[in-house]
């Protein structure tokens, strides 16, 4: 039996601002796993639900060692604002400039409503050793952090 080798990519590193006040350095992070999600847009009824199930399973992501993080290109006040509304106990980033964005290329060409515009591609990366282990492009928000929860378990 031939056993098949997965191919890790490097994850980008990144420092941003987060909603502690501190900056967020990707390879300072010692959790086990880190899921980084991406969203469009702070307050909005995708991003809203997709926020809200992942701060709902976080004891259990918490866990398996695992550590969530947000981030969009949203300003830290209103990330502020976003995470005290819904009572987020998990850190937002901002990445008002897109660099930490376009290096994880989610940022690129939408459709919506018949028309075209550069945006924010709701993406999840799974990061383990500063290796990203697992991607989910172009997510469906329902049930996607319970999808990534049981990823992990099963891992």
């Amino acid at each position: 039996m031939i056993k098949k080798k997965i191919i890790l990519k490097k994850a980008p590193n990144f420092k941003l601002q987060s909603t502690s006040g501190n900056f967020v350095e990707l390879k300072k992070i010692k959790n086990k796993y880190i899921v980084i999600y991406f969203y469009p847009k702070d307050d909005t009824p995708g991003c809203t639900l997709e926020t809200k199930d992942f701060n709902f399973l976080l004891p259990k992501f918490k866990k398996l060692d695992c550590m969530i993080i947000g981030i969009s290109k949203d300003d830290i006040k209103s990330h502020n604002k976003f995470k005290k509304k819904y009572n987020v106990k998990f850190e937002l980033l901002s990445d008002e400039k897109k660099d930490v964005i376009k290096a994880y290329k989610v940022w690129g060409k939408k459709k919506f409503m018949g028309r075209e515009f550069m945006g924010l591609i709701r993406s999840t990366f799974l990061i383990k050793n500063n290796k990203i282990i697992k991607e989910w492009r172009s997510v469906k928000v329902k049930d996607h952090a319970q999808e990534v929860l049981d990823f992990i378990k099963n891992y």
